[in-house]
């Protein structure tokens, strides 16, 4: 009898990620990846993810594991309420970042107050939108934080010197440290929630 491999229903964030990892036989799966745009809108991320299980649900298919954090549907328990509905497991994060970390909220450990603004590649390209207002306002609206964090999964982000000092530049905001962080975390995490679905 042929095993069903576990599915995953991932953020598009996390697709260069999670397909290095299952290319490098690192991680047996099958995955889903949801458009990262998606973030800028809880709500209509909200309908993609109740459409998209309800689907998988009609199918008859396993119950799938959910690659999102606790807070990218709000801060007044939405994702809980979602894992609830459907079933699901879900990975132990926060949000993209700190799945990246390994979750279990380790960002918070970095952190603890959200005052900086951290860089990965696909966060580097999903940022475009920060160009789209004046200096000026792109300055007030970040304000608040106090620098930048880079964060390097897969080794490639001096190809994108360019766009973090745009990025830099356009915010007004240091990159204050860069952290190497590999797969490693993001693996664990991963087959951690592989092993809660598991009946």
């Amino acid at each position: 009898m042929c095993e069903t491999k576990p599915f995953l229903i991932s953020c598009g964030i996390l697709q260069e990620e999670i397909e290095a990892l299952i290319s490098r036989g690192e991680l047996d799966a099958e995955a889903f990846f949801l458009n990262r745009e998606l973030h800028s809108d809880q709500r209509r991320l909200e309908r993609a993810l109740d459409q998209v299980l309800r689907k998988h649900q009609e199918k008859g298919r396993p119950s799938p594991v959910l690659i999102y954090g606790d807070v990218c549907l709000g801060f007044h328990q939405e994702m809980k309420a979602l894992v609830k509905r459907y079933g699901v497991v879900k990975v132990d994060a926060l949000n993209c970042i700190d799945c990246l970390l390994g979750g279990r909220g380790r960002l918070l450990e970095i952190d603890p107050d959200h005052k900086f603004l951290f860089l990965t590649p696909a966060f580097i390209e999903f940022t475009s939108r920060i160009f789209s207002k004046s200096r000026e306002e792109t300055h007030r609206m970040f304000s608040p934080l106090a620098g930048i964090i880079l964060i390097d999964s897969l080794g490639n982000l001096s190809r994108f010197q360019n766009r973090i000092d745009e990025i830099s530049d356009r915010t007004g905001l240091a990159v204050v440290e860069s952290r190497a962080v590999g797969l490693s975390g993001l693996q664990q995490l991963l087959l951690e929630a592989i092993e809660r679905n598991t009946p």
